[in-house]
């Protein structure tokens, strides 16, 4: 495989997470979705959307975990659970939101909770070295 193949295979990866991304948040704003593929809906759509990653992408191997693993697993998990009617709307809002080419929305409240899951993180770890 060479490295053009790859960059290309890597970016239609990219472009199929986004786009399922948008379906979920599509998903979340539909009334039919049960509470329980809605509470999940909103927690991968949250973290995807959010400008900050729990585990920085500066960490070797760890930091790219969530981007390569840990989202796409609760993309699956969230697409399995939501009812076909729900999830054909979410698609077709999708592709009417692709053809528009509007910017992907940026979700700063899960930013701002991923900020302090690090803060508290930080003091439980300084506690716990002090003692």
């Amino acid at each position: 495989m060479t490295f053009a193949n790859l960059k290309s295979r890597l970016q239609g990866w990219a472009r199929s997470l986004k786009r399922q991304i948008m379906i979920l948040w599509f998903c979340a704003r539909n009334p039919e979705t049960p509470w329980l593929a809605r509470v999940l809906v909103v927690c991968v759509v949250a973290y995807a959307l959010s400008p900050i990653d729990l585990i920085p992408d500066f960490i070797p191997v760890l930091g790219y975990l969530d981007d390569a693993i840990l989202l796409p697993l609760g993309i699956l998990l969230a697409l399995r659970l939501l009812p076909p009617p729900v999830l054909a709307a979410g698609r077709q809002q999708a592709e009417e939101w692709e053809r528009r080419q509007v910017p992907r929305p940026v979700n700063w409240p899960a930013a701002g909770l991923i900020l302090l899951l690090w803060a508290l993180g930080i003091v439980l770890v300084g506690r716990w070295l002090m003692a």
